[in-house]
């Protein structure tokens, strides 16, 4: 069995070793539409990457699915990322088919817009991301939850509600163009091609231009790819 079945953070030669994996590396890498390219071998590494992360139920990678945690875990070590809430948003807007569990399809195609989307696709994400409840738009009361658990820890509760509140106000002035107490996403769109700095308003859910590195030898090779691809 390839080591990596065992081991999360192997190498890119332990994993050149595996032919189950390289099968599956030869068998996807022209088929997942994003922005990095396979002449680069780009999409390969991210499909290596993947199935260095993902537990492989019976041993076998066709079976190997990305959960929450594994996933919540990388937007953590890797992209800094640190809001239970935004975290877990994001998760359910790379799991396309929303059977709770990331395939290596929606990894690559994620990690495009994720990494290297269009500003039209970094605006569908982030609304994506926002708007908690499913229902394609934002209300008053969501932004109140996201900016709170996003400045929960700066301020004391009893100062701290009183600001979000008047945040609130501000960004529905801000956001909401029609008046209907809810941000959709033409209003949305409006507002931040007016002003990019609105994209991440309500949290930031896009990796930072500048990838931190951490001391953890095993997760170093990792943040070299990424901050490469970035």
């Amino acid at each position: 069995m390839c080591p990596l079945v065992q081991e999360r953070h192997g190498s890119f030669g332990e994993l050149n070793s595996c032919d189950a994996l390289n099968d599956l590396v030869i068998n996807s890498t022209h088929y997942f539409p994003s922005h990095f390219t396979v002449k680069k071998n780009e999409v390969e590494s991210l499909i290596r990457l993947y199935y260095s992360f993902v537990e492989k139920p019976s041993g076998k990678l066709t079976n190997a699915r990305m959960d929450c945690n594994t996933f919540r875990g990388i937007l953590h070590n890797i992209f800094g990322m640190t809001d239970d809430m935004l975290m877990d948003r994001v998760f359910f807007v790379f799991d396309k088919d929303s059977d709770n569990h990331i395939s290596v399809q929606e990894w690559v195609e994620g990690l495009s817009v994720f990494l290297r989307g269009t500003f039209e696709e970094k605006t569908n994400f982030c609304f994506e991301v926002y708007y908690l409840n499913g229902d394609g738009y934002i209300s008053r009361e969501k932004i109140f939850d996201m900016l709170k658990n996003s400045l929960s820890q700066q301020f004391p509760e009893e100062e701290n509600d009183e600001g979000i509140r008047e945040l609130v106000d501000i960004s529905m002035k801000k956001m909401d163009h029609d008046n209907d107490g809810k941000i959709s996403f033409a209003d949305f769109e409006k507002a931040v091609k007016k002003d990019r700095l609105l994209l991440e308003i309500f949290g930031p859910c896009l990796p930072d231009a500048k990838v931190v590195f951490t001391n953890t030898k095993g997760l170093q090779w990792i943040l070299k790819f990424f901050i490469k691809i970035i």
